[in-house]
């Protein structure tokens, strides 16, 4: 595909440093230009003050040359500005005032994690020994930006910003609330969903197995029992196990692991779901701050107020 990562995401906070503490805890590495790096995908996370919390950037992976001037060709189709530089073009989202940012340039290969061995009714991988999830004792470190929830007054325009204007393409829907978008092999990298206000729902970080998001979340939690929002689980869409916790700043950050890959669009049909089945496949239900977050209300009246 023309496309194939999520570079990078810059989120604004009206409180930088407290939530800075809050990611380096989580387990990004700081830089000291203020940007967060992950193991794998290198300089991943960027936060900036704004006077509400916000996604402000995402910045998107392309092949080369030839993809950038087809995204602005389709992007001017749309009637929406783009600025187009040797390696890259810019264009803001016109409904959540996201911009985007798409570069061209190699892509990034994820070390390979040996699997973990897993017993099974009459299938013993490991034997004479404790399992390695629950021996490990280093602190947890996302591999790498897994993707980003923009909330949406018009789901179709920004859809089409993306659909359209950029190329990611549709692995799944949620009936009338959303839509799950690709710029990599995985399941997705950006959701868009209906919501009252434009706004950063979360972003994910992926870890290495279930019991990664597990450890990931009960540190975060033994520090801050407050931050939980809502997990254990698995989601339906995506398949992935998931944990997720809440920032300083009201923003959502998920630990997950074991995503659906998508590497034949040809061998991949996308659905749509109704209702909370395209959200989890078991675990607790979503809370209701979860889908509604508690200073929607704040963000809609353009104040800001930290849950």
């Amino acid at each position: 595909m023309a496309l194939h990562r999520l570079i990078s995401v810059t989120i604004g906070v009206p409180n930088v440093d407290e939530t800075r503490s809050y990611y380096a805890e989580f387990g990004l590495t700081p830089e000291a230009d203020g940007w967060f790096s992950t193991r794998d995908g290198g300089r991943q996370l960027r936060i900036v003050e704004a006077p509400m919390r916000r996604a402000v950037e995402l910045r998107i992976g392309a092949d080369d040359a030839d993809d950038l001037d087809r995204i602005a060709n389709n992007l001017r189709g749309l009637g929406i500005e783009a600025v187009r530089s040797p390696g890259s073009i810019t264009a803001v989202e016109p409904v959540t005032g996201v911009r985007a940012i798409v570069t061209s340039g190699e892509h990034v290969v994820l070390l390979e994690v040996p699997a973990t061995p897993y017993n099974g009714p009459g299938r013993y991988e490991r034997v004479g020994t404790r399992a390695p999830g629950v021996v490990r004792a280093d602190p947890i470190r996302p591999r790498k930006l897994g993707h980003v929830v923009l909330g949406s007054t018009d789901i179709a325009v920004t859809e089409s910003f993306f659909i359209t204007g950029l190329g990611l393409k549709v692995s799944d829907r949620i009936k009338d609330a959303g839509a799950f978008l690709r710029c990599s092999t995985d399941h997705h990298n950006v959701l868009v969903l209906a919501a009252p206000v434009g706004f950063l729902h979360h972003t994910s970080w992926q870890v290495d197995d279930i019991d990664e998001v597990g450890r990931g979340a009960t540190r975060m939690l033994e520090a801050d029992p407050t931050r939980h929002i809502w997990g254990l689980g698995r989601h339906h869409a995506g398949s992935n196990f998931f944990w997720y916790l809440k920032d300083p700043a009201g923003n959502f950050s998920e630990y997950y692991s074991d995503l659906d890959c998508i590497i034949d669009d040809q061998l991949w049909t996308p659905e749509t779901f109704e209702g909370a089945r395209g959200l989890f496949n078991w675990g607790p239900p979503p809370p209701p701050s979860f889908l509604a977050p508690e200073d929607l209300g704040a963000l809609m009246s353009g104040a800001h107020s930290v849950g």
